[in-house]
């Protein structure tokens, strides 16, 4: 039974952790006012990929909350927390790893890095 439950476990995060597919910035009628895509925002980039699958801005899920990320970090740690974007980790949170998202570029992953740390209150 508990093999059963943690390979079900496993599935969702798989599921839960993975790109989301057709994501878009703007549709068809606010095409004008979306920003270019190298002018994201952190948050707009962040929504774009699976990141919510796992984290939330205040609150615990699979992953840490934004919030806790913010507290346990700080500016001298964008680049380590950049390259963990990108490259995926274990063991800072949890035994639960992150996935990897070789997809976003360094640039990006600093900016999702900056509006993180920006939680912190």
């Amino acid at each position: 039974m508990k093999k059963l439950f943690l390979a079900g476990c496993v599935g969702l995060l798989i599921l839960s952790c993975s790109k989301k597919e057709n994501t878009s910035v703007g549709s068809t009628s606010s095409e004008a006012s979306a920003p270019a895509p190298g002018n994201l925002t952190g948050k707009q980039i962040i929504e774009a990929q699976d990141c919510s699958g796992c984290h939330n801005a205040t609150e615990r899920m699979i992953g840490p909350s934004y919030k806790e990320i913010a507290d346990k970090y700080s500016e001298k740690d964008i680049e380590l927390l950049a390259s963990k974007i990108i490259e995926g980790g274990s063991g800072n949170w949890g035994s639960v790893p992150m996935q990897a998202h070789p997809q976003v570029s360094k640039e990006d992953a600093k900016k999702m890095v900056e509006y993180i740390l920006s939680q912190k209150k």
